[in-house]
């Protein structure tokens, strides 16, 4: 991989891990009406919101990593 070692893979997806299993864990209400509302939302604005995650994640990784 272009300057990624997997150990920071790793990391990166233990984070996820870590954050999704506290919204669980901390407050499940919160994280199922999320879900409810996710599944009226059209596909094409769900689509929209993936890819501005996805850059904004790409964009926070470029600008700590360099």
């Amino acid at each position: 991989m272009i300057g990624i070692e997997w150990t920071d893979l790793g990391v990166a997806l233990g984070l996820v891990l870590a954050i999704e299993g506290a919204a669980y864990a901390l407050v499940p209400d919160l994280v199922r009406r999320m879900y409810a509302t996710l599944l009226m939302e059209p596909v094409p604005r769900l689509r929209i919101m993936g890819a501005v995650a996805l850059a904004l994640g790409v964009l926070i990784v470029w600008a700590i990593r360099g």
